[in-house]
C-alpha cells in the first residue's frame, strides 16, 4: 500500500476540506513565540485555497485536559495564520458546535475557518475506542474529506487524526509528504557518512532510535543530559549531573554492539559543570572524567558540552554527507550553556548533503539562537513522531491513510 496523496481526492472545488495541521504553537501572553508550525503548514493550505475548497482548519493546543481553557485557545493562531496566507481567515470559538457549524456553512470558495482546539473535547484523546469514535462522527460533519497534514500527531491514535481518516475520504498533506520523503532518505540508503547527533535529557527518550539506526549510520554523536548515562557507562563520575542508573547495562551494551559494527559512538571529552541549575550559576569547564574535579565537587551539575567537544562534532557533522540532528547539546535557553548547541546547529548549516534538525527542542533551539529555517536542508515539525519512524514503529495516522 501506498501513501494517499491530495492528487487521490480529485476535484476539490466547492468541498469543504477538514486539514489536520499541527498548530501546536508556543505561546507567551497569548502571543505565538515561535510561528514554525503555523509556516509548515502553508503549502498545503494554499494548494487548497487555490483549488477552491472550502477550508476547515483544526488542530490541537497545548493539554487543556478535555474541556475548554481560554490560555490554549488557537484565536492567536488563526490571526497569525491570515497574515501569513494573506487571507481572511474566520474563527470558530467551539469545536463542533453552533459556532463551527455556522462558520463552516458561511463558507466560499477558498475560504478558511480555524475551529477551536480539538483538546477542548475530550473525546479527541480518549482511550476508549468509542468515545474517540463519537467525537470523530462530530467532526466528519464539517467536511466532505479530510487532509492530514499534522506530521507531529500521526504517532498518536487521536480522533482528528485516526477515527476521521476512517469515515471521510482522505489524504496526506504536502508536509507529511515531505517528512516521509526525509525520514526515507534517512533510513534508507542513505549517502554517507551518516552521522547522528543526539542530546536531549534522557537516554530512555532515545533508545529505539539507537538501537534500530545503529545498523545505519557511521556515527552517533552524543551530547545534552543523556551524555552523562554513557559516560557513567564508561566508569566516570557525573556528581549531580543527570543520570539515569536503570540504563547503564544498556547504554553498555550498545556501545559493544557499535564496536562490533564498525560505528564509532562520539562522546565528549570536556562539559561544561555548573554549581547550580540556573542561568547566573557559576561554572568551569572540566575534562569529562574528572567531572567532580572542580569547585562544586560531587554537587556540580553538567549543562552544556565543553568547546572541545563542540569542536569536534562540528568537524564530525561538517564531514558528513547526512545528519540527524535530535536534542540539544545543553541548557540553550540559559546563555551561559548554550554555546555546544549553537556550535551544532552552525555545522549542520554548513553540511553538503543532507541535514535534518529533528523537530522538538532541536527545532526551538536553532531557531532561539537566531538561525533560519532555510539554512538546514529539513527541520521536522514532529519531534516525538520523527524519532517513533526512525525506530521502525508503526504510525496509526500515517497507516490509515495507506502507508505500510
Amino acid at each position: 500500500m501506498t501513501l494517499r496523496t491530495l492528487d487521490s481526492l480529485g476535484s476539490l472545488e466547492g468541498k469543504r476540506v477538514i486539514v489536520r495541521c499541527d498548530l501546536n504553537v508556543p505561546l507567551r501572553d497569548g502571543v505565538i513565540t515561535d510561528d514554525g508550525r503555523v509556516r509548515a503548514s502553508l503549502p498545503t493550505l494554499n494548494a487548497l485555497i487555490n483549488a477552491g475548497a472550502r477550508v476547515v482548519v483544526c488542530s490541537h493546543l497545548g493539554r487543556p485536559d478535555g474541556a475548554p481553557d481560554p490560555q490554549y485557545s488557537l484565536e492567536p493562531v488563526a490571526q497569525r495564520l491570515s497574515e501569513l496566507l494573506g487571507v481572511p481567515v474566520a474563527f470558530a470559538r467551539d469545536t463542533v458546535g453552533e459556532s463551527a457549524q455556522d462558520a463552516v456553512a458561511s463558507l466560499e470558495d477558498g475560504g478558511v475557518v480555524v475551529i477551536e482546539n480539538l483538546r477542548f473535547n475530550a473525546g479527541e484523546t480518549a482511550k476508549d475506542d468509542a468515545t474517540r469514535a463519537a467525537f470523530a462522527e462530530e467532526l466528519a460533519t464539517l467536511g466532505d474529506v479530510l487532509v492530514s497534514d499534522g506530521f507531529g500527531v500521526v504517532h498518536r491514535k487521536q480522533a482528528s487524526v485516526y477515527e476521521l481518516a476512517e469515515l471521510l475520504p482522505s489524504a496526506a498533506g504536502l508536509l507529511i509528504e515531505t517528512e516521509l520523503d526525509v525520514l526515507d532518505r534517512l533510513t534508507e540508503k542513505p549517502e554517507r557518512p551518516y552521522a547522528v547527533v543526539l542530546g536531549g535529557s534522557k537516554v530512555s527518550d532515545k533508545l529505539g532510535v539507537i538501537s534500530h539506526l545503529l545498523p545505519r549510520v557511521d556515527r552517533i554523536l552524543v551530547g545534552g543530559g543523556m551524555l552523562f548515562t554513557f559516560l557513567k557507562a564508561q566508569g566516570h563520575a557525573v556528581a549531580s549531573s543527570l543520570l539515569e542508573e536503570d540504563q547503564l547495562e544498556t547504554v553498555r551494551g550498545y556501545i559493544a554492539e557499535a564496536a562490533e559494527r564498525g560505528v564509532e559512538f562520539v562522546l565528549p571529552t570536556d562539559v561544561v559543570v555548573a554549581a547550580s541549575f540556573s542561568a547566573d550559576a557559576a561554572h568551569e569547564t572540566v575534562s569529562a572524567d574528572a567531572i567532580e574535579s572542580t569547585a562544586f565537587g560531587t554537587s556540580g551539575i553538567g549543562l552544556d558540552i565543553g568547546p572541545e567537544t563542540a569542536a569536534r562534532f562540528a568537524e564530525v557533522i561538517r564531514g558528513s554527507k547526512t545528519v540527524f540532528w535530535n536534542g540539544p547539546m545543553g541548557v540553550f535557553e540559559f546563555p551561559a550553556f548554550a554555546a555546544g548547541t549553537k556550535t551544532v546547529a552552525q555545522a549542520l548549516t554548513e553540511v553538503d548533503g543532507l541535514s535534518v534538525v529533528g523537530g522538538g527542542d532541536s527545532a526551538a533551539a536553532v531557531r532561539q539562537l537566531g538561525f533560519t529555517d532555510d539554512q538546514f536542508g529539513h527541520i521536522s515539525t514532529g519531534g516525538g513522531a520523527s524519532l517513533e519512524f526512525l525506530e521502525g514503529k508503526k504510525l496509526p495516522g500515517l497507516e490509515v491513510l495507506g502507508w505500510a
